[in-house]
């Protein structure tokens, strides 16, 4: 890892069952946290609640220094990771077929991986995920009862939640990442296949388009080509979809992902979901019920600093990205770091520039970029916006799979039953 990589105070493919819960955790934190600053009836509810239901099933993230109080403090900016694991639980059990009956019912595993860095001024946000088939040291974790189970050399990303033991799978879901990265992980959340749901269903749905009809009889979706405003249990089917859209992998579906979080981003910035009272009260008490998390982020006020951070943050400067991978070459169906590419990554982030991405989509890949756009169907590299010169732009290796939420993709459908 490079000497210049921020440290502030704080150290710390393919299965046989589409399990992931959706992209839509890369900004529950987001998302919770401007509905806190959006006015003081919301802020005054939220705390009162705050303090019995999350505070209380807080996870101590391994390692962790104490914090500065003033969020600005933090050189370099900070990371929030959002963990989504696929929990049966008995409300939702039914809906999810052989994922809570059969033979893959045994064990949670945290399917989706987001870190989210918010760098220092100029704001920016970079949300990145971690394909769960990524084979990666997982480290010694310990949990919350002071038991610690041992490393493991090289393991699908996606058990570091159950590797964590009682009550310490956040933590060692946490751990993980950040040794990956070499990012300190300052804060973390996790929600379940219902959390999914019921927020989804608080905000009143989320638009997406696709290009072409997605049928995937393992998740049940079936949707047209077209525009379309999906919540409840459609919303967790598109986010779990993998054989339905690009070449039924993975690393397809997370691109299909990022098409809905970069639509929810839009919604909730443009004044759709902050403007309404009672829908953000509904947010917020859906949030509350929802999260579990460390106990860095359990503290409204500090939620109220990441909110003022992110809220004026220009699409153009809010880009999801898949973290680099190429195949394993002991199994085709997994992936592990493309350590070169994932350099450029980090160091781009690092020296917080403007990160544009260079990856020239195909059949293969979850989404194809919505008109306008080049004839060829290509990803277009986008001018610098107003808050970046070009010294302050990084094109990123074009193996970097992502898009920004200014740009609007839709679903690459491959219509496969």
């Amino acid at each position: 890892m490079s000497e210049s990589r921020r440290r502030p105070l704080a150290r710390h493919g393919q299965q046989h069952s589409p399990t992931a819960v959706g992209q839509l955790l890369k900004l529950i934190g987001v998302a919770l946290a401007v509905v806190l600053v959006s006015g003081l009836g919301v802020v005054g509810y939220v705390v009162s609640s705050w303090t019995t239901t999350v505070t209380a099933n807080a996870v101590e993230l391994e390692g962790q220094k104490e914090l500065p109080p003033d969020i600005a403090a933090y050189e370099g900016g900070f990371d929030i990771l959002l963990t989504g694991v696929d929990t049966c639980e008995e409300k939702y059990a039914h809906l999810f077929g052989e994922r809570c009956t059969g033979r893959d019912s045994g064990g949670t595993l945290n399917d989706v991986n987001l870190l989210v860095h918010v760098s220092s001024e100029p704001r920016r946000v970079t949300a990145v995920s971690f394909p769960r088939d990524l084979m990666i040291p997982i480290p010694e974790c310990t949990d919350q009862e002071g038991n610690t189970s041992s490393a493991m050399s090289k393991q699908p990303l996606n058990v570091a939640y159950g590797h964590g033991g009682n009550g310490g799978g956040l933590n060692c879901v946490a751990k993980t990442i950040s040794e990956l990265t070499g990012e300190d992980v300052e804060f973390a959340a996790k929600v379940t296949f219902g959390g999914v749901i019921e927020i989804t269903d608080a905000i009143g749905g989320v638009d997406v388009c696709l290009a072409n009809p997605i049928k995937d009889r393992y998740t049940g979706l079936d949707m047209a080509a077209g525009d379309h405003t999906i919540q409840g249990m459609q919303a967790l089917q598109f986010l779990r979809t993998r054989h339905g859209v690009g070449d039924g992998s993975d690393l397809g579906r997370i691109g299909n992902q990022q098409q809905y979080m970069s639509s929810l981003s839009r919604k909730l910035i443009s004044g759709e979901v902050l403007g309404n009272v009672p829908t953000m009260l509904k947010l917020a008490d859906t949030g509350l019920n929802n999260l579990e998390a460390s106990t860095s982020l359990a503290d409204p006020m500090k939620i109220v600093q990441i909110a003022l951070a992110v809220k004026d943050v220009a699409f153009e400067d809010i880009v999801f990205v898949q973290y680099p991978t190429v195949e394993d070459p002991y199994d085709p169906n997994k992936v592990v770091p493309n350590q070169s590419a994932a350099t450029a990554l980090w160091d781009a982030i690092s020296a917080n520039k403007q990160l544009q991405i260079t990856h020239e989509n195909s059949n293969n890949d979850g989404v194809v970029v919505k008109d306008p756009a080049p004839s060829t169907g290509e990803t277009a590299t986008p001018a610098p916006t107003e808050s970046a010169t070009p010294s302050d732009v990084v094109e990123l290796p074009s193996s970097i799979k992502g898009t920004s939420a200014a740009q609007q993709t839709c679903s690459n459908g491959n219509v496969r039953r």
